[in-house]
């Protein structure tokens, strides 16, 4: 009798013990999916951002570049016609845009389109690494959950506990899976002209 006893007790804990695996298994699914509709809307937001902030960078500098040029045209043309006025305004060309270079090297000591640059390649590169971290632990957690459940003893018991079969990762946005913007989904196009 005794051993009868100490029998259904052990069964009694492993279903226990079964059961709060399950439920772990699909509270850490649902915070997966929660945390891959983080990363999205992550995306979402900060890519267009730094795009934007990058676009207005270079577009600066190219017309700090520009008129460097542009004064460095004056002037060698001015030098080949040896014309008084026009070696003047060369010199006002120049001198205005080394006054803006000197303001843009002040407050920022280097130019830093290709720093920006560099840094919104990483930031893609983070989003995208995070992104697909998420997805993979829900595909592994899901594959484990599903594999608990339809394996023996999981085939017997989780049914009798109201576990069934859990999707997973669906792509498509207008499945149960995510609540986040088919556009969330989209990978970010960066066009920095």
């Amino acid at each position: 009798m005794i051993y009868l006893i100490i029998l259904v007790v052990i069964i009694a804990l492993y279903i226990f013990g079964f059961f709060n695996k399950l439920k772990t298994t699909q509270v850490r699914i649902k915070a997966s999916i929660q945390e891959i509709g983080n990363q999205l809307k992550r995306q979402a937001n900060l890519i267009p951002n730094l795009v934007d902030s990058v676009k207005g960078y270079m577009t600066h500098e190219k017309g700090i570049f520009n008129q460097l040029t542009d004064a460095r045209k004056s002037i060698d043309q001015a030098v080949k016609t040896n014309d008084p006025k026009a070696l003047d305004k060369s010199q006002d060309l120049i001198n205005k845009v080394l006054g803006s270079i000197k303001v843009v090297m002040e407050s920022n000591p280097e130019i830093k389109a290709s720093n920006l640059v560099s840094n919104l390649m990483n930031e893609l590169r983070d989003t995208a690494d995070k992104l697909m971290y998420s997805r993979r632990t829900l595909i592994d957690l899901t594959a484990d959950y599903n594999t608990a459940i339809s394996t023996i003893p999981g085939l017997w018991i989780a049914p009798l506990m109201g576990f069934k079969e859990e999707k997973g990762l669906a792509t498509p946005t207008n499945t149960d899976q995510l609540e986040v913007s088919e556009d969330e989904t989209k990978n970010p196009k960066v066009n920095l002209n």
